[in-house]
């Protein structure tokens, strides 16, 4: 078969041949009208892997006939980047691709954000994460934000039917899609993957005609796809396999799906941010240090990278691990949003409404309302909740050390009213 991976061979060269992203590409869409006008602004890109992202930014080359040139996060810097402006500055209407632009520090960012607002050059940024934080605000200030949504089954399949009917290496291969399952599981919505992993599976057949079944996908891709794939479903059961590792309790399992990510190669920012989440929706008030401690964590990572990172990553997910466990502040939350979706808008009760005008005072805003300091033990009972909801109990303290205190305090100042006693 070519050496050209199926991906590469059917990424489409306008926008009319995109799959997905009608949004962005249908004739009345705004991306769609600056490309035929090759008015493009500077972009950012955001979505999941496969999606398009990549693509869009070579039709853009494509369409606008505009000096071109692209840089990869990964393995590009400050000095690169200058580079290009420096080529930039002598050329007319030059387009920058970034890709995984979040993987981009502050400084390097920064370098961009002259030759970006000066309109030296046109950026597109990719990223698979929410530019809002991993981007610069001075840089996404100057730049236009497209969501890219992930492919669904139907446009996954349309790009296998059409990857069958186009390339000139499949034209010559009678495929039948029998099944297409394991296709799309292994896959996980990313376009790429499939496109590469469908003639995987057709070479590794080697059959005409090619039957394609889950089963004999599922051998194939044992044996030659990567074990950990940072965007397929191996990604999604180490993640899951980590977390309840720690959830349960077991360092040892813990440390060593972290070290499968590492190995795989995972960002370490999205390790990171899962152990912030995790130390207040399973450790909570047991050890509020815990959220202390992965927030640090997750500060200290995108500080260092790897490899050092690992350590201090194994640093947290042993103390998370080892740590008593809560999900009360998780299930409080969930409750609480529950009644409200049921019970809609309610009342705030006047004594608890801010007054700061006359005309609120005379309608009763704040009246009645008793400052909790001047009480006795900085307490004064008194109710905090729409009538409609009075008595309800949201916070339901666990068995942990802490949370034992924590309920002996609020039973003694609310004795039986919320069932802490």
């Amino acid at each position: 078969m070519n050496s050209t991976p199926l991906a590469e061979r059917m990424r489409p060269s306008q926008l009319e041949d995109l799959i997905g992203q009608e949004h962005l590409s249908s004739p009345s869409s705004f991306l769609y009208k600056a490309i035929k006008s090759g008015n493009v602004p500077s972009l950012i890109l955001w979505g999941p892997p496969g999606v398009g992202k990549t693509t869009i930014a070579n039709i853009i080359a494509n369409e606008i006939k505009a000096p071109f040139y692209t840089l990869s996060a990964i393995n590009s810097g400050v000095k690169d980047i200058r580079e290009v402006i420096e080529k930039a500055k002598f050329q007319m209407g030059v387009v920058l691709f970034i890709d995984e632009i979040h993987r981009f520090n502050k400084s390097q960012q920064d370098a961009l954000l002259g030759a970006v607002e000066k309109g030296i050059i046109r950026l597109i940024g990719a990223t698979t994460e929410n530019p809002s934080f991993e981007v610069n605000s001075a840089l996404l200030s100057r730049c236009q934000v497209f969501t890219l949504n992930p492919l669904g089954k139907t446009e996954m399949l349309a790009m296998i039917q059409q990857a069958l009917e186009k390339d000139p290496d499949l034209k010559k291969i009678k495929v039948e899609l029998k099944e297409t399952d394991a296709l799309m599981r292994i896959s996980g919505g990313d376009g790429r993957k499939l496109l590469n992993l469908l003639e995987i599976v057709i070479d590794g057949i080697h059959e005409n005609p090619c039957i394609i079944t889950d089963e004999k996908v599922m051998q194939i891709a044992q044996q030659k796809v990567a074990l950990y794939d940072k965007s397929g479903e191996q990604h999604y059961d180490i993640i899951s396999a980590f977390i309840k590792s720690i959830r349960g309790s077991d360092p040892n399992g813990a440390v060593y799906w972290l070290a499968r990510m590492i190995e795989g190669g995972e960002d370490v920012k999205f390790i990171a941010r899962r152990l912030v989440i995790l130390a207040s929706e399973d450790i909570g008030n047991a050890n509020p240090n815990a959220l202390l401690l992965a927030t640090n964590c997750f500060e200290a990572v995108k500080m260092i990278g790897y490899p050092e990172a690992r350590i201090i990553l194994a640093q947290c997910v042993t103390y998370l691990a080892s740590s008593p466990k809560s999900n009360a502040s998780y299930l409080a939350i969930g409750k609480a949003q529950e009644i409200v979706r049921k019970t809609g808008d309610l009342s705030v009760p006047f004594h608890l409404r801010n007054a700061p005008t006359k005309l609120m005072k005379d309608l009763n805003y704040g009246k009645d309302y008793q400052y909790s300091h001047d009480g006795e033990g900085n307490f004064i009972e008194q109710e905090y909740l729409p009538q409609e909801l009075k008595g309800t109990t949201f916070f339901d303290p666990g068995e942990s050390a802490r949370e034992r205190e924590m309920r002996k305090f609020l039973a003694a100042r609310w004795k039986g009213k919320y069932g802490y006693e």
